[in-house]
C-alpha cells in the first residue's frame, strides 16, 4: 500500500514525496500474502479498483523490467449448499454487469478444472477466468524503481517516533533518522495502524489477527499453476505452490492479536504453529483434497494481517487530523487492493478526492466506540470469519454489540424489537420478534412483521425512531451566508422551517443530503444521515473556515421520533397538540405531547402524514408512553426502508455518492437555480454535457422475486443499469426497487432484473409507486 502510494504521488507530479519504513519493505504482512487477485467485489467501484490493480501489475512489468510474477490461471468456486450456490449465482450476474468473465459451469466440468478434488457434495460452481495472483515482493519492487525513477525517495530503517500537528493539522513527522516537515501524511502502516493514528490523535480501528494458511511439499498431480479453488463453504482457499499445495482459511472465529506483541522488532516474522486451532479447517481441508492424507507438510504458516470493524479497508483523510491520510486495513485483499487503493490514495492527497466513489472505505465512517481495545479484540476475529460467509439478506454481526444504546432502548427491548448495529447504534429493524431469524435468500421470516409496520403507518399510526440521525447545529451571526455556500438547497428561508437540501463538492457530486430546521436567524439545526456523523461534521467545520459560526454535534442530545400515518392528527389533538396540526407541510414550531415540550416537524420520510418530533433524549420514553397509549405502535428501519423505496425517496450509499449529481438522481429542486453554492459551476458543466436524470423505480411482476441491490438491469437483453435499494412494497404488493440507468426510460417500459442469473420482469415508473403527488404526506 505504501510502495504503491508513493508511485502514484510520482505519476502524479509529487516529486517530493518520501516513504519511511520502519524496517525494511514487504516486511510486515506483504511478504507472506497469498497474494490473490480477484477482481469482483460487491460493489462497482471496489472491482473498478482491483480491476486497476490488475491492469497495473502488467504494465509495470512493461515499464520496469521488474516480473511481478502474475500467474493468471483463474479462480473456481465452488458450492456445496443451496445457499453458497444463490450466492455465486449473484456474484456471477455482479461479474456480467461489470464486464468480468464469470459463468456457471456443472460439478463435473469443475472437477476437470481440479482432478484433485473430491466433487461428490459440489452442487454448481463459478469459473472466472481472469483471476490470478501476483509475487507481492516483486509487485512492490517494480513500484519502487520506478517512484525513484520519477524522484521519490525511499527510507528503510527508518522508524516513525512522532508525527508533529500545529491547529490540527499535520505539519511534520519525527524518525529515528530525524524530522521530515511535511503538509500531508499518508499512513500505510498496516499492522501498527491505530497506534501510527494515535500519534497523531486520529482513530484508526484496526487489528491484527492470526491467519493461517498449510505448505505442503510436492505431491503428485498438481503440474505447473492451478486455478485458485474457492471452496468457501468450508472456509477454504487452495492452490499450488512450488509443485504442492496452499491451502488457506477464514475460519469462522480468527484469533486476535493484541497491540503491543508485534513490536518494532517484528520483522519477516511468524506466529507459532496452532495446529488445534487449524484442526476443523484441516479436516474440511482433507475432505476436498484426499492427497493431503499422504502429503508431507512443509509448514503451517501463521501471519498476522489487519482487520477493521466492518471488513472494509479505510482510505482517505481523517476526521481529527487535516492532512492525516490512512491507506490502512485491507482485511486480507491487500495485493488484490493494493494498485488501486493506492491510486485512489494518491489521488485523494493531490486532488482532495478520491478518483471515484469510494464512500465504503471512507476513513471518517467509524463512530469513536469502534476504536475501543476491547470491541476490536471481540470484533476483528469474526471479521475475519466473515470474509468467507454467504451474504445473505438481514444478516448481523454477533460481537462487540450493545455499544450504544437509544433512548428507548428499554421500551423497544420489551416490544420485542430486533436489532440491527448503526454506527454503534442498536436500531430496531423490525419488531414482534419471536425467534432469531432464519438466514436465507427466499422470503425473510419478518416479511409478515414489517408488512404489519406498513399497516399501521399507512392505515393507523406507527412510531419510527430517528434519534440516531445525526444532528449539527450550526449557530453564529454568519449562519446562514455559511449554509447558503455549503448547503445547494434554499437556506436563507425564514425561521419555522425545514429545508432539504443537497450538499455537493466541487465537483458538483453528493458530499451528503441534509434535512434542516432553521430555529432562530442564527440557529439551524442539521439532519444528516447515522453513519454520516462524523464525515458531515468535519465537512461542515472545515467549509465553516472563515465565517463567523459556530458547528457541533448535538445527535445524543435530542430523540426524534416519527409519528407517522393517517391517524397521527387524531392522537396528538387526544395528546394535547393542536399546535402541531396547525404547522404547514416542511414547517416546524414548538408544542406539547402530553404536557412534554417538543419541536414538531412536518415531513415524512415514508409517504404518510405526520411529523418528526424532537424532544430532549430524557423525556423520550415519557413520550413514547404516551404516543403508545394512544393507539401508536413501534416500526422498525426495514419498514421505513420498503415505504422509502416505494415513495422514490434517494438515499447517501444508495442512490447518491460522489459520483452523483442532482441532475443524476432527480434531485435539482434540492438546489438553488442563481447558484452561489458550492458544485453550481461543476453542476451546471454536467447539464451542458447532457446529464439526465437516471434514478427510476421498478414494481416486479414476480410476487415471489427476491431482489436485494445491485441487480443488472436488462433493457432488450441490454445491459442498461442496476437496482440500488430493493424491498418488498407492502402498500403495492409486489417486490420494488430503486435504480441508476443510464439513459431516460418511460414510466410503463419493461425491464428484466438478473437475481442469482435468472431474469425476472419489471415495469418502470419515474417517480414514486404510490401517492405521486404526495397527498398522503401532505394531508
Amino acid at each position: 500500500m505504501g510502495c504503491s502510494t508513493l508511485y502514484h504521488l510520482a505519476k502524479m507530479g509529487v516529486t517530493d514525496a518520501v516513504l519511511v519504513e520502519r524496517n525494511k519493505l514487504t516486511s510486515g504482512t506483504t511478504w507472506h500474502s497469498a497474494a490473490q487477485v480477484r477482481a469482483l467485489r460487491h460493489s462497482r467501484n471496489l472491482t473498478r479498483m482491483i480491476q486497476y490493480s490488475v491492469d497495473l501489475y502488467a504494465q509495470l512489468e512493461q515499464e520496469t523490467g521488474q516480473n511481478v510474477g502474475w500467474i493468471q490461471k483463474g479462480s473456481l468456486s465452488i458450492a456445496t449448499s443451496e445457499g453458497r450456490l444463490t450466492h455465486i449465482l449473484r456474484q456471477e450476474a455482479l461479474a456480467h454487469a461489470y464486464g468480468i468473465d464469470a459463468r456457471s459451469i456443472s460439478p463435473g466440468e469443475a472437477k476437470e478444472r481440479w482432478p484433485l478434488m473430491n466433487a461428490e457434495d459440489v452442487i454448481g460452481a463459478v469459473w472466472s477466468p481472469d483471476d490470478g495472483r501476483v509475487s507481492p515482493s516483486d509487485v512492490c519492487a517494480a513500484l519502487v524503481k520506478s517512484a525513484k525513477g520519477l524522484g521519490a525517495k525511499i527510507f528503510e530503517d527508518t522508524g516513525v517516533t512522532g508525527i508533529l500537528t500545529e491547529n490540527g493539522r499535520v505539519v511534520g513527522v519525527e524518525t529515528s533518522q530525524g524530522t521530515i516537515m511535511c503538509d500531508a501524511i499518508a499512513l500505510c502502516t498496516g499492522l501498527w495502524s491505530r497506534e501510527a493514528g494515535a500519534m497523531a490523535g486520529a482513530e484508526v480501528p484496526a487489528l491484527a489477527c492470526e491467519h493461517f494458511y498449510l505448505l505442503t511439499k510436492p505431491i503428485e498431480g498438481i503440474v505447473g499453476n492451478t486455478p485458485t479453488l474457492s471452496d468457501h463453504d468450508n472456509h477454504l482457499y487452495i492452490r499450488d505452490d512450488s509443485g504442492g499445495l496452499l491451502v488457506g482459511c477464514f475460519e469462522p472465529m480468527g484469533k486476535p492479536i493484541a497491540p503491543g506483541i508485534l513490536d518494532e522488532s517484528f520483522e519477516f516474522g511468524l506466529l507459532a504453529e496452532d495446529w488445534d486451532h487449524f484442526e476443523p479447517m484441516m479436516m474440511n481441508a482433507l475432505h476436498r483434497l484426499p492427497a493431503l492424507e499422504t502429503a508431507e507438510v512443509k509448514m503451517l504458516l501463521n501471519g498476522p494481517e489487519s482487520f477493521t470493524p466492518d471488513g472494509m479497508f479505510m482510505l482517505g483523510e481523517t476526521a481529527e487530523t487535516r492532512g492525516l491520510f490512512l491507506g490502512c486495513g485491507l482485511n486480507s485483499v491487500g495485493m488484490a487492493s493494493g494498485g488501486g487503493a493506492g491510486m485512489n490514495l494518491a489521488h485523494c492527497i493531490v486532488h482532495g478526492h478520491t478518483a471515484y466513489d469510494l464512500g465504503e472505505a471512507d476513513a471518517k465512517r467509524f463512530a469513536p466506540v469502534f476504536n475501543s481495545l476491547d470491541h476490536l479484540m471481540a470484533r476483528a476475529p469474526e471479521i475475519l470469519g466473515t470474509h468467507y460467509e454467504i451474504a445473505y439478506p438481514g444478516r448481523q454481526l454477533a460481537t462487540a454489540r450493545n455499544l450504544r444504546a437509544l433512548p428507548l432502548d428499554a421500551e423497544y427491548r420489551a416490544a420485542g424489537a430486533h436489532f440491527g448495529q448503526v454506527y454503534g447504534w442498536e436500531r430496531p429493524l423490525y419488531f414482534n420478534k419471536t425467534a432469531e431469524p432464519r438466514m436465507s435468500f427466499e422470503r425473510p421470516d419478518w416479511f409478515g412483521n414489517v408488512a404489519a409496520e406498513v399497516r399501521a403507518a399507512h392505515e393507523g399510526a406507527a412510531i419510527f425512531d430517528a434519534s440516531p440521525f445525526g444532528k449539527i447545529d450550526v449557530r453564529g451571526p454568519e449562519a446562514e451566508a455559511f449554509l447558503l455556500q455549503a448547503c445547494a438547497g434554499y437556506m436563507g428561508r425564514k425561521p419555522g422551517s425545514v429545508i432539504y437540501s443537497a450538499v455537493l463538492n466541487a465537483r458538483g457530486t453528493f458530499e451528503s443530503d441534509i434535512t434542516a430546521q432553521r430555529l432562530a436567524e442564527d440557529h439551524y439545526r442539521l439532519f444528516t444521515g447515522t453513519n454520516a456523523i462524523k464525515r458531515d461534521l468535519a465537512w461542515f467545520s472545515r467549509a465553516s473556515e472563515g465565517f463567523d459560526v459556530s458547528v457541533s454535534d448535538v445527535t445524543e442530545d435530542w430523540a426524534v421520533l416519527g409519528l407517522m400515518g393517517p391517524k397521527a392528527v387524531e392522537i396528538a389533538r387526544a395528546l394535547g397538540g393542536e399546535a402541531l396540526c396547525e404547522l404547514g407541510y416542511f414547517k416546524h414550531g414548538m408544542a406539547t405531547l402530553a404536557g412534554i415540550a417538543l419541536r414538531g416537524a412536518r415531513l415524512s420520510y415514508v409517504g404518510e402524514a405526520g411529523w418528526e418530533l424532537t424532544v430532549a433524549a430524557v423525556e423520550a420514553p415519557a413520550l413514547y408512553a404516551a404516543l403508545t397509549a394512544a393507539g401508536a405502535v413501534p416500526a422498525g428501519l426495514y419498514a421505513q426502508t420498503a415505504m422509502r423505496v416505494e415513495k422514490g425517496f434517494c438515499a447517501m450509499g444508495h442512490e447518491l455518492d460522489s459520483d452523483v449529481s442532482p441532475i443524476e438522481a432527480g434531485l435539482e429542486f434540492a438546489c438553488r437555480k442563481a447558484g452561489g453554492f458550492t458544485g453550481f459551476e461543476a453542476l451546471e458543466a454536467r447539464r451542458a454535457k447532457g446529464a439526465v436524470n437516471g434514478v427510476i423505480s421498478l414494481t416486479l411482476d414476480d410476487v415471489e422475486a427476491q431482489p436485494l441491490g445491485h441487480e443488472p438491469i436488462y433493457l432488450d437483453g441490454e445491459l442498461i443499469g442496476q437496482t440500488t435499494t430493493c424491498a418488498f412494497g407492502h402498500r403495492v404488493g409486489r417486490p420494488v426497487a430503486l435504480a441508476h440507468v443510464g439513459r431516460t426510460l418511460a414510466s410503463g417500459a419493461r425491464v428484466q432484473v438478473d437475481i442469482a442469473r435468472k431474469l425476472f420482469d419489471a415495469t418502470v415508473t419515474r417517480g414514486p409507486l404510490v401517492d405521486p403527488e404526495g397527498q398522503w404526506m401532505k394531508g
